[in-house]
């Protein structure tokens, strides 16, 4: 199959912000896993861990889902906005504080990704 090298389509961009967006939640029940966690045995029935790895995992169907009909140097960066969701979640799930490194390493994110995006108009 060939590929324009000037189209993404709509439904491929909406597909890997979906799964980005579902892997920031996987991450948030890993992070609960990892701290209900106890020995070799506990590992096997935390459920935390294992909702956070169906999560990255399906998130991973929807980004290959994306990226069979677009441009991976147009939707694989957009993968990173997952971090500003992560973030969101830190705070909302876990108290944890926005400082400003935080946010100006978001900012950046978010306007590399759209630099990047232009270049598919």
């Amino acid at each position: 199959m060939h590929i324009s090298a000037a189209s993404t389509p709509l439904s491929s961009i909406i597909l890997v912000l979906f799964g980005s967006f579902i892997g920031s939640f996987g991450a948030v029940f890993l992070k609960l896993g990892a701290e209900h966690r106890g020995g070799l045995a506990r590992l096997f029935t935390n459920y935390w861990l294992a909702t956070g790895i169906v999560l990255y995992l399906l998130s991973s169907v929807f980004y290959m889902m994306g990226v069979a009909q677009g441009q991976l140097t147009v939707l694989y960066p957009m993968v990173s906005l997952g971090y500003l969701w992560a973030m969101l979640w830190a705070r909302l799930f876990f108290k944890e504080s926005f400082t400003v490194f935080k946010i100006g390493g978001l900012l950046m994110i978010v306007f590399g990704v759209a630099l990047i995006n232009f270049g598919n108009a």
